[in-house]
């Protein structure tokens, strides 16, 4: 037995192509604590399977579990001005705007896509909180004007996922006036009478709460989500009182009339599809995602011939 070539020679290979361990396959549940495995987290659509808190999800991940097949295409945004106010506090804008790209793969804190759901066509934009907190700027006014355009176009309803912290400050009043631009939006989707479906995600605060995210025809939240203009903290500094128990946040907001429903990631694109299909005139959905047989068309089960011999009667 050559013990150089069985042994010694293996074991330097070994050492030599040892792989490192991955760091991003486990996620700590900030509510509970529990180490998640990013497969059964990723399945799950970012809800912990052990006390089902609603962890951040990207857009694009959420377009691919909302739309059928996770078939879309974008819709082109206009691109605004870059750095209008040549602003800077420790950072240059332009330099915050390329950290941020980096750090998500996105240009924008804005994503809007058009496809179906459960055979349904629809126009959808969601936000992106890892992206500059979500914060509505000019581009994020011009893709709800984009996504309401296109609605009006194909005469298709609108859904809007909001995740934010409020304006932009980097773009002074030019992000304020985005609340007005996207109220008009959405005003559009009225007057031409095409559904406008929200669903507010944690967090969504400051003055996208204060337009275009509590405009909807139909108010949904994920679980838990904190939804308000100014924060709790601020408010119980101002008012100098103890807040309830769960103030501002989803299930509060539905026991005091300010949504409609609160329901799971897991059941959102079911809920989404049946509400649409009630706000555009269709029938319920077909289970197995296939379309409904025409009577003309329907199979129709031959009568069972007798035998020749059979007795009749």
């Amino acid at each position: 037995m050559n013990w150089i070539s069985n042994y010694v020679r293996p074991k330097i290979n070994s050492l030599f192509s040892r792989r490192e361990m991955p760091e991003n396959l486990w996620t700590k549940c900030p509510e509970c604590g529990t180490m998640l495995f990013h497969r059964e987290l990723a399945q799950n659509l970012n809800v912990c399977v052990s006390c089902n808190h609603h962890m951040a999800i990207t857009p694009r991940d959420r377009f691919h579990a909302l739309f059928d097949g996770g078939i879309f295409s974008e819709v082109e945004v206009p691109e605004p001005v870059a750095d209008p106010l040549h602003f800077k506090d420790q950072k240059k804008y332009p330099e915050r705007m390329k950290a941020a790209l980096k750090a998500t793969g996105e240009k924008e804190a804005m994503l809007v896509a058009e496809g179906e759901i459960g055979r349904t066509p629809i126009v959808s934009a969601a936000q992106d909180f890892s992206f500059m907190g979500g914060s509505m700027g000019m581009y994020v006014g011009n893709a709800i004007v984009a996504a309401a355009t296109r609605a009006v176009e194909l005469k298709r309803p609108l859904i809007l996922f909001s995740a934010a912290g409020g304006a932009r400050m980097q773009e002074g009043i030019l992000s304020l006036m985005q609340m007005p631009r996207t109220t008009v939006a959405v005003q559009m989707l009225k007057e031409a009478g095409l559904p406008y479906i929200v669903v507010l995600t944690h967090p969504t605060t400051g003055g996208v709460t204060a337009s275009y995210a509590m405009l909807g025809d139909v108010q949904i939240a994920e679980p838990n989500a904190l939804i308000c203009f100014a924060g709790p903290r601020v408010i119980e500094q101002t008012i100098r009182e103890k807040l309830p128990e769960g103030f501002q946040r989803a299930e509060y907001l539905l026991d005091h009339g300010m949504l409609d429903r609160v329901t799971h990631r897991m059941a959102m694109r079911d809920e989404l599809i049946r509400i649409t299909r009630m706000l555009t005139g269709q029938g319920p959905q077909i289970k197995g995602d296939l379309p409904a047989p025409s009577p003309e068309t329907s199979p129709v089960p031959a009568q069972q011939s007798k035998p020749a011999d059979a007795p009749e009667g």
